[in-house]
């Protein structure tokens, strides 16, 4: 906003106060329009957060003796937007662009009008009125804390997916005060960053850094009361347990972000994002590798010798039935398709099959005696002899 926009503006009128209203008069107008007109009573309301950016502007001029004297001076410098002539003009009003002399316009216009303000124009005197040469005091929205929880889901749940409560704590607005920090809910606007929240600082080589500023701590606003509750923050410590759905397929120490699902914004900013760290346990038969599980079945030695069916446990479902073809060796891997974890596409990873062939502990005899018979019909193979010859050519 331009000087000339703020010198035309007419901020008792905003508060609804006469040019010789107290102190008191101006605190208790701006007040009681401050409580009507805030964002967080307003909520949607643009047209209120317009007039409550309007009525914090007012409040830090007028609310302020010395800005208050300036602005008086320069108003009365400037009649219905006319330049009154200085001694030994031509008299009377005439219209020009004002523009001419913020810019930093030498005197002796006609008459002397411009004289008396010296090289620097009038935005020089105004820059202390306004604190930043004409910039426009905008109260910011403010976006909400974002908030991180764990989660501890079983196996079964983290692969089709589960709605868990979580229980969060986060910064929101204080209910003592309505999020405005002040007892009377009546803040003034940050004199330092003129409620942006934000101060930029050189760097040199023409560019520049923004920082939260310091003094209202990136709110914007200062309370004139500050409240006991929250010490003039605004923002309150708030628990609350809400259902999160946790998606299906998702592994162990994943971090899922929820948007705006983290803590709630101040004047009528977006609301934060949660982020979830998931951790899973382990299952006793099955085990995961990307969107496929895997299970190891053991098969007895004529099973694997032989070959046949052999029945395979899912998670959650019937069971399915491999076929196991004759001579399978000790730690083969067969798919079963369809039947491992759920995609972000919906469709299904498999089932990866480990064969383990197990050695009986004990034998009857007639176990024995059939075992027996086999060595001696394999007695001629070597099932090393590969491995000797593999090692001499080495």
């Amino acid at each position: 906003m331009s000087t000339k926009d703020f010198v035309e503006k007419d901020y008792y009128k905003v508060l609804g106060v006469p040019k010789d209203a107290t102190d008191a008069e101006i605190k208790k107008a701006y007040r009681k329009l401050a409580r009507e007109f805030h964002p967080d009573a307003n909520k949607g309301d643009d047209k209120a957060e317009e007039r409550f950016k309007e009525i914090s502007e007012a409040n830090d001029v007028l609310g302020d003796s010395k800005k208050r004297k300036e602005y008086d001076e320069a108003r009365a410098l400037f009649g219905n937007g006319g330049f009154r002539a200085g001694p030994g003009g031509a008299g009377g009003n005439f219209n020009f662009d004002l523009g001419d002399l913020f810019g930093g316009t030498q005197g002796g216009g006609q008459g002397g009008a411009a004289g008396g303000f010296g090289g620097g124009g009038l935005g020089d005197v105004f820059g202390g009125l306004f604190n930043r040469g004409g910039t426009g005091t905008r109260v910011q929205p403010r976006r909400g804390q974002d908030i991180e929880s764990e989660v501890t889901l079983s196996f079964t749940e983290a692969v089709e997916g589960a709605t868990v409560p979580l229980r969060m704590s986060s910064q929101a607005p204080c209910k003592a005060c309505s999020g405005t920090g002040d007892k009377n809910g009546t803040p003034r606007v940050c004199p330092t960053c003129l409620g942006t929240g934000q101060v930029s600082r050189g760097t040199g080589g023409g560019f520049s850094l923004t920082d939260p500023c310091v003094d209202c701590k990136g709110r914007g606003l200062i309370a004139q009361d500050p409240c006991d509750v929250c010490k003039g923050s605004g923002r309150a410590k708030s628990s609350k347990t809400m259902q999160v759905r946790i998606p299906a397929g998702v592994s162990d120490n994943q971090r899922i972000r929820l948007r705006g699902k983290g803590g709630p914004g101040e004047r009528g900013g977006p609301a934060g994002d949660l982020y979830v760290v998931v951790h899973v346990d382990a299952h006793p038969v099955f085990g995961r590798k990307g969107d496929n599980l895997t299970v190891t079945v053991p098969v007895d030695f004529t099973e694997a010798a032989l070959g046949g069916e052999v029945k395979v446990p899912t998670l959650g479902g019937p069971p399915v039935t491999l076929k196991l073809p004759a001579g399978t060796p000790n730690g083969r891997t067969m798919r079963a398709r369809g039947k491992g974890a759920v995609r972000k596409d919906g469709t299904r990873g498999d089932l990866l099959v480990t064969v383990e062939v197990k050695v009986p502990g004990d034998l009857s005899n007639e176990a024995r005696d059939a075992l027996e018979a086999y060595r001696k019909a394999t007695a001629g193979q070597d099932p090393r002899a590969e491995l000797f010859q593999a090692a001499k050519g080495a």
